[in-house]
C-alpha cells in the first residue's frame, strides 16, 4: 500500500522556520522524483520545489527561491522541506508528491497545515 505522509507544519511567525518530512512507503523511493506542492483556498496547486530521484538537481518556485529547500534520504524513503524566512504568503496547505521519474505514475501525500502569522 502506498502511503507518503506528511509531517512537521503547524503555526508559526513571520521570519521563523518550519522543516517539513514526508515519509513513503509502499514504493520504490529512489525510483521517484519528488514534489513538494502548496494550496490555499481557491487556489491551484502551486509547485513549490522539486528533487530528482538521486537528489542531483532540485528546483524551486520562483516565490521560494533561497528561502526554502529541499532534500531527500533514500536510504529513510523520505524528503524534506526547510523553510525558512517565513512570510504571510507561505500559508497553506503542503502536499508532498512522487512521480515516477520515468513517466507520470505519482502518488499525493494527505497535507500538512502551514500557517505564518504573529
Amino acid at each position: 500500500q502506498v502511503q507518503l505522509v506528511e509531517s512537521g507544519g503547524g503555526l508559526v511567525q513571520p521570519g521563523g522556520t518550519l522543516r517539513l518530512s514526508c515519509a513513503a512507503s509502499g514504493f520504490t523511493f529512489s525510483l521517484y522524483d519528488m514534489k513538494w506542492y502548496r494550496q490555499t483556498p481557491g487556489k491551484e496547486r502551486e509547485l513549490v520545489a522539486r528533487i530528482t530521484r538521486t537528489g542531483s538537481s532540485t528546483d524551486y518556485a520562483d516565490s521560494v527561491k533561497g528561502r526554502f529547500t529541499i532534500s531527500r534520504d533514500n536510504a529513510k524513503s523520505a524528503v524534506y522541506l526547510l523553510m525558512n524566512s517565513l512570510k504571510s504568503e507561505d500559508t497553506a496547505v503542503y502536499y508532498c508528491n512522487a512521480q515516477v521519474y520515468w513517466g507520470t505514475l505519482n502518488y499525493w501525500g494527505q497535507g500538512t497545515q502551514v500557517t505564518v502569522s504573529s
